[in-house]
């Protein structure tokens, strides 16, 4: 919260920031009472791979779009379906004239998503600069709460603030993956709404459990607040990170759950990328790195984390 000094990685952003889906603060685990996933048994889901041909990852992303939102889609597929979307944006938004080719060739109804996805995604990178890390931070990704309860939280906290769920929805997808990254930054920011402990015991910010996922999401809620959100929300915003690049991202992710709250669903289940210097790393539910690990060394244990040939 506030200015912090973070490792410029990528899971969203690339650097010094934590995104999403994404995110980027080095530092080490923290502990929970939600169980994890060993990294074996979690690694057996694919990295999913986008059609070079344009035409043919349109066709892809347009049926991904449509599952996620359709409610006849079983449960057992929404996670690799919300993380095919993921990979999709995230790879195309790295090339200009390939996304611009698939968008062109997407049906109507799905060029204004994919536009501000790859616009989101494109705010991250630039605060990366072009860099990437040779060393994977000190975290532990774990399953987040489950989706409903998650938005009985941001919508608890509208209705106690004033602050748009689909804000504090975006901000927790951005800086946590809505919980998966269970770590604590270089600057000692803490839980899945990444607080200073500073901010969170400043008075009528912080109640409860820092790293709990309720009393996180209220406090950011009552942080905008007093940041000037219900004014301007890229103020507030402003205050909570201070970027722009963050302030545009979450606007955009927010704007398309206003516009359809079924997109939650894909942003719910996507998962973490790491934009090292070796490439966009999936880091699945089960990673669990007490201290930083030599990107190098981590794929020559885990070589499915690394994306595929394309």
């Amino acid at each position: 919260m506030g200015r912090r000094s973070v490792l410029i990685t990528a899971a969203l952003a690339a650097v010094a920031w934590p995104i999403s889906i994404d995110l980027m603060h080095q530092g080490r685990p923290t502990t929970t009472s939600r169980p994890g996933l060993s990294a074996a048994a979690a690694i057996q889901r694919r990295y999913p791979s986008v059609p070079a041909q344009p035409n043919a990852a349109a066709t892809l992303l347009a049926s991904v779009e449509a599952a996620l939102r359709d409610p006849s889609t079983a449960k057992a597929d929404l996670p690799d379906l919300g993380h095919q979307q993921q990979v999709v944006y995230r790879v195309l938004s790295k090339d200009s004239a390939r996304s611009s080719a698939v968008v062109a060739a997407l049906p109507t109804q799905w060029r204004s998503v994919a536009e501000r996805h790859l616009a989101a995604r494109r705010e991250f990178l630039r605060m990366s600069r072009g860099r990437g890390p040779s060393t994977l931070p000190a975290w532990r990704i774990i399953p987040p709460e489950p989706a409903d309860k998650l938005i009985s939280y941001y919508k608890k906290a509208e209705a106690a603030t004033g602050i748009e769920w689909e804000v504090l929805a975006a901000v927790n997808l951005v800086e946590t993956g809505m919980g998966r990254i269970d770590g604590v930054s270089v600057a000692n920011a803490q839980g899945p709404m990444q607080f200073l402990p500073t901010t969170w015991t400043e008075p009528g910010i912080g109640a409860g459990d820092i790293r709990d996922p309720h009393d996180a999401i209220q406090a950011a809620a009552r942080y905008l607040v007093r940041r000037g959100g219900l004014q301007d929300i890229r103020r507030g915003l402003w205050g909570y990170n201070n970027s722009d690049y963050y302030g545009r991202a979450v606007l955009l992710y927010a704007s398309l759950l206003k516009d359809d709250p079924r997109a939650y669903t894909g942003l719910y289940h996507w998962e973490i990328h790491f934009n090292a210097a070796a490439g966009d790393l999936w880091l699945p539910v089960g990673y669990d790195q007490p201290r930083p690990i030599a990107v190098q060394d981590y794929l020559r244990q885990h070589p499915e984390s690394r994306p595929p040939v394309s």
